[in-house]
């Protein structure tokens, strides 16, 4: 293909005609085309769908963990989880820019791509010498390109690095939270917001938005005392209690029996098998957002089916409009999510 498509189907190789994200394998070149950037990259971030499985798969051998991620990455020219299909997010340096490029991004900008790394063409340079293969985020050294139609925001000045990333790459949830929160208010009704996984990232941050949105009470579903510890004392949810999200009727009495079922119901853990409790634990006419990559999507609508729930389903894509801007002002003015964040990376 001779000329640049902002969607990036370009830089597929395959023989089908795919977008990047469903193609098996793209061009990494570091020449642009004139829409394009280049980033030199500083750090990665594998969502927690991916880095849970690669780690189980290894057992734990953070050794054996980077050299899997190496070999999708060469293989792949992107970081594309075979097993969970997701990838993650990355920060760096602005490289260069394409004369046509929209982003309206300038070379030496610090940014964060809050576009899915399953879709970014990526070169790693450094074996990922500086990483034990133990945490979501992977120090690197290469680079990684954006098309006319993908997406990056400057790292803020006034927050570490790390932090900055942990909540770019979850900064999609608490967008989408809030608007369907804010929908159920305009409505005349404040909602009742259940958030599984709520004391992670994403989690933590769905709740916080919903409350700035007029959530009406506020449950967070986390699955062990101690991270429902440090929930209760971050003070984001009205309460919250400890139960296994892939056990459906668990899960539904859990929520009931703190004010549910709920009318808007956020799935935001990292493991399959939650999609029936979350159908249950939530009222008919309700809504349930799954922000996870773990989730079962033909799992999610049979099972409503199967038990005559009367529910709308969303799809987190990750992407609203301000995402990023909503998620850094939650973390800068709500003490109880940045603490959770900063003891999360610590």
């Amino acid at each position: 293909m001779h000329q640049s498509d902002p969607t990036g189907l370009h830089r597929v190789q395959d023989d089908a005609r795919v977008l990047p994200q469903a193609a098996r394998r793209l061009d990494t070149r570091p020449e642009l085309w004139p829409d394009e950037v280049r980033i030199r990259v500083e750090r990665l971030n594998l969502d927690a769908a991916s880095f849970r499985q690669l780690e189980q798969e290894y057992h734990g051998d953070g050794g054996a963990v980077r050299d899997a991620v190496l070999a999708i990455v060469a293989d792949r020219g992107k970081m594309q989880n075979p097993v969970t299909g997701s990838g993650g997010m990355l920060i760096g340096t602005v490289e260069e820019v394409g004369p046509e490029s929209p982003l309206g991004l300038e070379v030496g900008q610090r940014v964060a791509t809050l576009v899915s790394l399953t879709l970014t063409p990526l070169v790693i340079t450094d074996g990922l010498a500086g990483w034990d293969g133990r945490s979501e985020q992977v120090p690197c050294a290469g680079h990684a390109i954006l098309f006319g139609r993908s997406i990056a925001a400057a790292l803020p000045d006034d927050l570490p690095t790390g932090l900055s990333l942990a909540v770019m790459d979850v900064c999609g949830a608490p967008a989408l939270t809030a608007r369907v929160v804010e929908q159920y208010v305009a409505r005349g009704r404040a909602p009742r917001v259940a958030v599984i996984g709520g004391g992670g990232k994403s989690g933590s941050l769905a709740l916080a938005a919903a409350r700035a949105a007029g959530g009406a009470r506020l449950i967070g579903v986390v699955p062990t005392d101690r991270e429902a510890a440090a929930l209760e004392a971050s003070g984001l949810a009205d309460q919250v209690v400890v139960t296994d999200a892939r056990d459906p009727i668990a899960l539904r009495d859990a929520v009931t029996g703190a004010g549910g079922p709920a009318d808007v119901t956020v799935v935001c853990v990292d493991v399959p098998g939650c999609e029936g409790g979350a159908v249950l634990a939530t009222a008919d006419g309700g809504t349930v957002v799954f922000f996870s990559m773990a989730t079962s999507f033909s799992a999610a609508a049979l099972g409503a089916e199967g038990v005559a729930a009367d529910v709308t389903m969303l799809v987190g894509n990750g992407y609203v409009p301000g995402h990023a801007a909503l998620a850094l002002d939650l973390l800068r003015t709500n003490p109880g999510v940045r603490t959770l964040f900063e003891e999360r990376l610590a």
